[in-house]
């Protein structure tokens, strides 16, 4: 009898050493892969930054202002640079990322593609003063809380940038309507 309870007791703490160390290390991302949250903030990312970069790529070929032009050239190069560091780091957690924009990011584009090149402009500076305000949140957070220390250094390595862009798109967003204000409007007809 005392075989049989000391045997139960082994495997009562088998059991919950084995659950607590498999909770624990899918949480912390000790086994290599990172905890849901992390891994769901990398695909979230990783949808940002093709977007930033498709968009980019437009701003290059429609937008009126040359300001717009740069800045879409600058969205492609950093985002893609980025792009590039977190495919490495999610290949290494084990995070399938997406090859393309998912349906609400197309919409975007195909929403933005459609519009003449002045209404582009402000569309476009006005989603990129928006969407650097949100990617900036994020990153902050991930930055602080992160529970693992490669996709938390990726985060707090990319926020600089994050934050010059968003002062960029709001300098370029604010000349860009300095512009259109003080131009001679066209005579009715």
């Amino acid at each position: 009898m005392k075989q049989t309870n000391l045997m139960k007791l082994g495997v009562a703490i088998f059991t919950l050493v084995t659950c607590f160390g498999a909770g624990w290390t899918a949480e912390t991302g000790k086994n290599g892969k990172l905890a849901s949250s992390d891994a769901a903030f990398v695909k979230e990312a990783a949808q940002g930054g093709m977007l930033e970069v498709e968009l980019g790529k437009i701003a290059q070929t429609k937008a009126a202002d040359a300001k717009v032009k740069e800045f879409g050239k600058k969205m492609e190069q950093d985002h893609g640079k980025a792009n590039d560091e977190l495919k490495k780091l999610a290949a290494g957690k084990g995070v399938q990322l997406p090859n393309e924009l998912d349906s609400k990011h197309k919409s975007t584009v195909t929403k933005l593609e459609k519009l003449s090149s002045a209404k582009f402009d402000k569309a476009y500076m006005d989603a990129m003063v928006s969407d650097h305000k949100t990617d900036v949140k994020k990153f902050t957070s991930e930055s602080e809380k992160s529970k693992d220390a490669d996709l938390q250094k990726f985060a707090t390595d990319t926020l600089p940038t994050l934050k010059s862009h968003l002062q960029l798109a709001e300098s370029t967003a604010k000349d860009i309507k300095e512009v259109k204000a003080t131009s001679p409007s066209k005579p009715s007809k």
